[in-house]
């Protein structure tokens, strides 16, 4: 490393910390990037997309086992599990070269090293031996971190029959039984990838329903399911402890009636949040305000530090990749003075599991909006009702849509069903463009597509609806 005077550093290179050195780079800002592990950071290396690798995985093999629907045949189907789990990982490291490359295309100085602020816009860095490097100076620091696997006392994993995340994705064996705690995203995604797979599962959310961030009629109907497709899932329902036998665990459930219940599998995934990598960077003596785990930023991304700022999900939730790369952009546009800019609008964010079928969202539940406040207009439309989806043979789903009733206003939608997580976008884009319901019923949306779906939602909130 010649250079040790910078305008940016930025600690982590996950999808916030590398995009903001690459926006600070084509600002012409000279940006450096210190990272303790891998470019990509959890989503590109052990998250995002070496989960859909997998997902994609158990798609085929679903489809291919209903090959008979579409008049095929696919006898003898099986599947290899240690090539499944080498495609994830070709995929993640696919993507974290291409980090490398983007480095050094826009000429981003990458430091291998742990940081610790050390005040005064300097930071001590040590390599992965524990040796000292060249001090580093910046006008300005942003921390992105990242986050990991929450654990809770009686409940830590072992990487070995109680895994998190990482050991999820590259089990050496597939579980017969399994037991995943926390029915968010991460959880539920690995629940259907699993029992797509065959295995047993079991899911404990100790909320009184699956997928607690999402509207609770989408809740409801994922709930029904993925209990038709043979999960076991309990709500209301806390994991009190582990009991470790060699190759199996048993837990202890306490159920909603107050009784105890155990269940021998043999693994468990830990699926009950993340908590921000706060430790041994000097946040505290240098101003930042931790709660709950995280850094506390304004919607600016700044800390209450002058020149340092934070972002992705060190931050805190909602923990989403699209949400770190766009407050990476935020962050140093707001750095370097560009006119413009916008503060962080939370409500913009849209949400995505890749489950099967999936689930996807954007802004206000039809409870937060009541909640608000507001008069609301809802509108519905099951994929039943769908061409598309009865020639892909993907009926079960349902689009649902909220209005303000008296300006028209898109406040939120929610999505069930195939590819949902493709198409919340154009809802996400509505919503940038504070696009109101004249807009999105005057739009003309192709056939046969279930973008159609979307159309329908629109006009049924409004009492239009054509095709049903």
């Amino acid at each position: 490393m010649r250079e040790t005077s910078f305008d940016i550093a930025v600690i982590g290179g996950g999808p916030g910390g590398y995009v903001a050195a690459i926006r600070a780079a084509q600002l012409g800002l000279k940006p450096v990037v210190i990272e303790r592990e891998q470019l990509g950071g959890i989503c590109l290396n052990w998250g995002c997309i070496p989960t859909k690798a997998l997902l994609r995985t158990a798609e085929l093999y679903h489809l291919m086992g209903r090959a008979s629907e579409f008049g095929l045949a696919a006898d003898n189907l099986r599947y290899d599990l240690a090539r499944i789990v080498e495609r994830s990982r070709k995929a993640a490291a696919r993507l974290s070269d291409g980090v490398a490359y983007l480095m050094q295309k826009n000429k981003i100085t990458v430091v291998d090293g742990t940081a610790g602020l050390q005040g005064q816009g300097r930071i001590a860095v040590t390599d992965r031996d524990g040796q000292p490097l060249p001090e580093i100076e910046a006008k300005h620091i942003i921390v992105a971190t990242g986050a990991r696997a929450r654990t809770s006392p009686g409940l830590e994993p072992d990487g070995k029959v109680v895994w998190t995340y990482k050991e999820a994705m590259v089990p050496r064996s597939f579980p017969k039984s399994l037991l995943v705690v926390g029915s968010g995203a991460i959880g539920i995604e690995f629940a259907s990838l699993y029992r797509t797979l065959g295995a047993e599962v079991t899911v404990v959310e100790i909320l009184d329903r699956m997928l607690p961030s999402e509207d609770t009629e989408i809740s409801s109907l994922a709930h029904k399911a993925f209990a038709k497709q043979g999960m076991t899932i309990h709500t209301r329902t806390a994991v009190e402890h582990f009991a470790h036998h060699g190759d199996s665990v048993t837990a202890t459930l306490r159920r909603p009636d107050g009784l105890a219940e155990e269940l021998t599998v043999d693994r468990v995934i830990l699926a009950i949040g993340i908590t921000g990598n706060v430790e041994g960077l000097g946040l505290k003596q240098q101003g930042f305000e931790i709660a709950k785990g995280h850094i506390v930023v304004d919607t600016w991304c700044r800390t209450g530090a002058p020149g340092l700022y934070a972002i992705g999900d060190v931050v805190g939730p909602p923990w989403l990749a699209h949400k770190a790369s766009h407050e990476g952009v935020l962050s140093v546009e707001k750095i370097a003075g560009v006119e413009g800019v916008h503060p962080l609008d939370k409500t913009a964010i849209p949400a995505c599991t890749y489950c099967s079928p999936q689930v996807a969202s954007v802004g206000l539940t039809e409870e937060a909006a009541r909640a608000a406040g507001r008069t609301v207009k809802i509108g519905r439309f099951p994929y039943q009702a769908n061409g598309k989806a009865i020639a892909l043979s993907e009926t079960e789903g349902l689009i649902k849509t909220i209005f303000d009733a008296e300006t028209g206003e898109l406040l939120g939608a929610h999505m069930f069903g195939a590819e949902v997580t493709e198409l919340i976008q154009g809802f996400a884009i509505a919503k940038s463009l504070e696009t109101t319901e004249a807009e999105l019923i005057s739009a003309i949306f192709p056939h046969p597509t279930l973008s159609e779906t979307m159309h329908e939602s629109v006009l049924d909130a409004y009492g239009r609806a054509l095709h049903i």
